[in-house]
């Protein structure tokens, strides 16, 4: 299966219900410039309107993962305050739609994951890490400002300590540490690490897309506001998915001892 192709930023390809994204400028260690930004943002509007797309597994193509913005456009910007903060802002915007995708997604990372390469990370719900992969924020080594969500999205992972921790030393974080930390799942052998991360997908993609829809928003939901309007928003989607025909599909397959289909 070509997952990639020379002249294209971004591969994008389905396989069963799995889409698989492969962030593709290998010479450049997948950083991201606005071609490659755009076409993320593409491909994500194709998925969330392609209801035979139940998840999404996104990996770097080469020896790395992602290694933040890049530093060409960057500094092509600096001259230009509109350029620059339409750069920023178009970032935000695509790790937004990622992050509000109503399906499940999972990173894969191997080699370093730096800047931006954690900030997108930070936007996947689940990340498998190969073992001598290493993540980092790396801004403060250069004196650099975050630019697409570590300084907000860290702490609500890993804790206000933690996250600064990354933030003001810039130091790198091995797959143990990571792991420890809640910021990635699961940590397997570098070679296993694509056969690991797309099965966890593929068994993500069999579930109920709705109920996936609905854990994944009120997951978000529960972070920014109180219990009981959280809890009171559960109760209401539960009432009303327990009625609905998949629920009814996972409670047959459940009486008759066997595995659901969903649809």
């Amino acid at each position: 299966m070509n997952e990639t192709t020379d002249d294209a930023p971004l591969g994008h390809v389905r396989d069963g219900a799995l889409a698989v994204l492969t962030l593709n400028r290998p010479t450049r260690f997948n950083c991201l410039s606005r071609g490659l930004l755009d076409a993320l943002d593409r491909a994500l509007a194709t998925i969330a309107d392609d209801p035979a797309t139940r998840a999404v597994l996104i990996r770097g193509a080469g020896k790395h993962f992602c290694t933040g913005a890049d530093l060409d456009e960057v500094l092509a910007a600096r001259d230009d305050p509109a350029a620059m903060r339409a750069f920023v802002e178009r970032g935000h915007a695509v790790f937004r739609h990622l992050e509000q995708l109503a399906k499940p997604t999972v990173a894969a990372v191997q080699g370093l994951a730096l800047a931006g390469g954690l900030e997108l990370l930070l936007c996947c719900d689940l990340v498998v890490m190969g073992r001598s992969a290493r993540i980092g924020d790396q801004h403060a080594r250069y004196g650099l400002h975050p630019a697409w969500g570590s300084s907000v999205r860290l702490p609500r992972l890993v804790g206000r300590r933690r996250a600064l921790d990354l933030l003001y030393s810039a130091r790198w974080l091995d797959a143990a540490e990571a792991l420890s930390w809640g910021l990635v799942n699961e940590v397997v052998d570098d070679d296993a690490l694509d056969a690991g991360a797309r099965g966890l997908a593929t068994r993500l993609a069999g579930g109920n897309p709705d109920a996936n829809a609905f854990v994944k928003a009120m997951s978000e939901f529960a972070l920014d506001n109180d219990l009981d309007g959280a809890l009171a928003r559960e109760s209401a989607g539960a009432a009303a998915g327990l009625m609905s025909t998949n629920t009814g599909r996972g409670l047959a397959a459940f009486q008759a001892r066997e595995e659901p289909r969903f649809e």
